[in-house]
C-alpha cells in the first residue's frame, strides 16, 4: 500500500511538472526598457575607462617617467648649447670691435682758424 501511494504521489508530481502549461513571463512586453546600454564592458577594452583616468594611468607609468626625466635632459642640454654660443657671439663681437678701433688709427684734429 505505500509503495502504490509513493508511485500515485510520484505519478503525480511528474504530471504537474510535464504539463503543456505556459510559463509565467518574466518579461512581459509592455514593461519600459532602459534608455542605455545595458552590456557588459570589458575593463581593458576601449571606453570602458575615462581618457582622464587613461592619461593618469600613462603618466604615473615607469616608462612615461623616464622619457619626461630624457626630455628635461635634452631641454637643459640645449639651453647650455645656446647659453654658449651667444657668449661666443658676444666674445667675437667685442674683438671685432677691438680690432676695427685699432684699424682706424686716430687722425688729430687741426684747427684751422
Amino acid at each position: 500500500m505505500k509503495n502504490l501511494l509513493f508511485a500515485g504521489f510520484l505519478f503525480w508530481g511528474l504530471m504537474i511538472s510535464c504539463s503543456k502549461k505556459e510559463p509565467a513571463d518574466f518579461y512581459p512586453t509592455d514593461s519600459t526598457k532602459a534608455s542605455y546600454d545595458t552590456v557588459a564592458v570589458d575593463s581593458f577594452s576601449a571606453g570602458a575607462t575615462s581618457i582622464d583616468v587613461v592619461r593618469q594611468i600613462r603618466m604615473s607609468s615607469q616608462k612615461y617617467q623616464d622619457s619626461v626625466k630624457e626630455a628635461l635632459r635634452l631641454q637643459e642640454e640645449e639651453k647650455k648649447l645656446k647659453e654658449e654660443l651667444e657668449k661666443e657671439n658676444k666674445k667675437k663681437a667685442e674683438d671685432e670691435k677691438k680690432q676695427k678701433s685699432a684699424e682706424t688709427p686716430a687722425t688729430p684734429e687741426t684747427k684751422t682758424e
